[in-house]
């Protein structure tokens, strides 16, 4: 029996091995894709910067119940995004839903349009930036999910633009 359950462990931590790879791939995927799209060189999974946001969203999902996180002092960029799911969101949709703030960005006066946010695509794609980490919590009693990047180094520079 304690054989069995040995082996049961083991499988158990290679599908989640496999799993979060997975996942970082997903992640890193979607982010190289959009920064393909403007001509900037792609991203490099940093596991620093996943343990970082491991440990970000899972303050958030045990002391504040998937609220988002306050990154204003943080030394890398950040991306994040709340969903009222408590299955979470896949990496890929989470990427997307950054992404999508394009449709609000003009590069050739480096503006948003009136009225709409476009810094987490503008970070997603930020030139300098050449190293990714990211996490998600499940917050089952919420009944929701909170998903954070961390970037480095940050995008954002005032007064510059993104690609």
């Amino acid at each position: 029996m304690q054989h069995y359950t040995l082996f049961s462990l083991l499988t158990l931590a290679i599908f989640l091995l496999s799993s979060s790879q997975g996942a970082t791939n997903d992640y890193l995927d979607a982010h190289n894709e959009a920064r393909a799209a403007v001509g900037v060189q792609p991203l490099t999974w940093s596991d620093s910067l996943a343990k970082a946001t491991s440990l970000m969203v899972r303050y958030q999902r045990n002391n504040l119940g998937c609220q988002f996180a306050n990154l204003t002092a943080s030394k890398y960029g950040g991306n994040q995004l709340w969903s009222g799911s408590a299955a979470g969101v896949a990496p890929r949709t989470a990427v997307e839903e950054w992404v999508k703030e394009k449709n609000f960005y003009n590069h050739s006066t480096n503006t948003c349009v009136s009225n709409h946010e476009c810094g987490v695509y503008t970070q997603v794609v930020w030139k300098n930036t050449a190293e990714l980490g990211c996490s998600q919590a499940i917050c089952v009693k919420e009944k929701a999910s909170l998903t954070i990047c961390f970037y480095d180094p940050p995008g954002n520079v005032i007064g510059e633009t993104p690609y």
